[in-house]
């Protein structure tokens, strides 16, 4: 993939199944800089960003497919794609409206399902306590909620809709610690049956993936569990780990 014909090639030589309900954690080769369901992490220019553009036909390909379920996605209109995708991004993006508009913009659930989804995202007593509950207002860009606030209305929002495919670009590196481990605790709980694909801002994020996807310009490095990545000496993964004094799996599964 290519941003324009005049531009090289930002994906390359990318061959990869990603099954059903997996987390799977995209990282790409770092230096010092250190970010990582996929879980994925790395300096511009690794791939990470380009590799949800792919799906989410964004920027078409130069060549080769996009498959889910089997069908190649460029056959497929862009509503009918997007609208089968959650993705919450490192900006929570609000209208300005009500909180239940902003959760529901096509009324198509009913307020139970809005409470519930709302409970789930640990949001339920915030909205409560507001004068006027669901009806409450949301000013433009929600700037009359914090930023941790704003990212968990996008995470019920997601919850709500309930795709079986979930992504993540860096969603919570503009949040607290206790914003983000509220975050990751839903992911887990909520999204069981989904499959989840993460570029994580903190790397202890996505040592409980399924697998790991490590990105080096625009190329798949690496493809495995966490564990086999850091038993791997040579592993790019094992690498950034021990740039946080991370060595052994015992220490990185402490971490979660």
């Amino acid at each position: 993939m290519r941003y324009r014909p005049d531009l090289p090639l930002v994906l390359h030589g990318i061959t990869a199944s990603i099954e059903a309900g997996e987390k799977i954690g995209i990282v790409g080769r770092t230096g010092a800089e250190v970010k990582v369901k996929i879980g994925i992490v790395g300096r511009t220019g690794a791939g990470k960003s380009s590799l949800i553009s792919t799906l989410l036909r964004l920027s078409e390909l130069d060549s080769g497919t996009v498959e889910v379920d089997g069908v190649d996605v460029s056959k497929l209109g862009l509503h009918t794609l997007r609208s089968s995708i959650s993705v919450i991004p490192q900006d929570p993006v609000l209208f300005q409206g009500t909180i239940r508009y902003n959760l529901d913009p096509f009324n198509e659930h009913s307020d139970e399902s809005v409470w519930a989804s709302l409970e789930q995202s640990h949001l339920k007593v915030t909205v409560s306590r507001l004068d006027h509950g669901l009806s409450s207002k949301v000013e433009a860009a929600g700037e009359n909620f914090s930023v941790g606030e704003r990212q968990l209305i996008c995470l019920t929002r997601a919850l709500l809709r309930n795709s079986k495919i979930l992504m993540l670009d860096e969603a919570t590196a503009s949040v607290d610690k206790e914003t983000d481990g509220l975050i990751q605790k839903t992911i887990q709980e909520a999204f069981v049956s989904s499959t989840v694909l993460t570029i994580a801002h903190r790397l202890n994020t996505i040592t409980n993936y399924d697998r790991i996807m490590v990105l080096d310009s625009g190329k798949v490095a690496e493809f495995a569990s966490p564990e086999e990545l850091m038993e791997n000496e040579s592993s790019m993964f094992r690498e950034m780990m021990s740039a946080m004094d991370i060595h052994t799996v015992q220490q990185m599964k402490a971490l979660t």
